[in-house]
């Protein structure tokens, strides 16, 4: 078992920053999941943002925030995170971490594990 907690969200302007963290906690040894990044906006699916293999050693992003996100973990802290540059309206959203069991990262949120509870990043132009 893992459970995630997320924070760090609120509301920027355009352009603006903001830094995520996702802790995690359980029995589980938090290096062996690979981790990632989803967010989902009012009315529309879930999408995949980032994710990180269980090693650090391969990340992936979508399109959209691909060159303004960076996703990274420290295992001593069970911590996973977000940095958010040149934000734009488009990217207001909740956002949730996820746990994925094993070395390989997935787009597919139905690949996932386990999931905190999200929280909600609002950027206004």
């Amino acid at each position: 078992q893992v459970q995630l907690v997320e924070s760090g969200g609120g509301l920027v302007q355009a352009g603006g920053s903001l830094r995520l963290s996702c802790a995690a906690s359980g029995r589980s040894t938090f290096s062996s999941y690979a981790m990632g990044w989803f967010r989902q906006a009012p009315g529309k699916e879930r999408e995949f943002v980032a994710a990180i293999s269980w090693s650090g050693g391969r990340t992936d992003y979508a399109d959209s925030v691909k060159g303004r996100f960076t996703i990274s973990r420290v295992d001593a802290k069970n911590t996973v995170y977000l940095q958010m540059n040149n934000l734009k309206p488009e990217d207001t959203a909740v956002y949730y971490c996820a746990a994925e069991a094993g070395a390989v990262y997935s787009w597919a949120p139905t690949e996932y594990d386990y999931w905190g509870q999200g929280t909600q990043v609002t950027v206004s132009s």
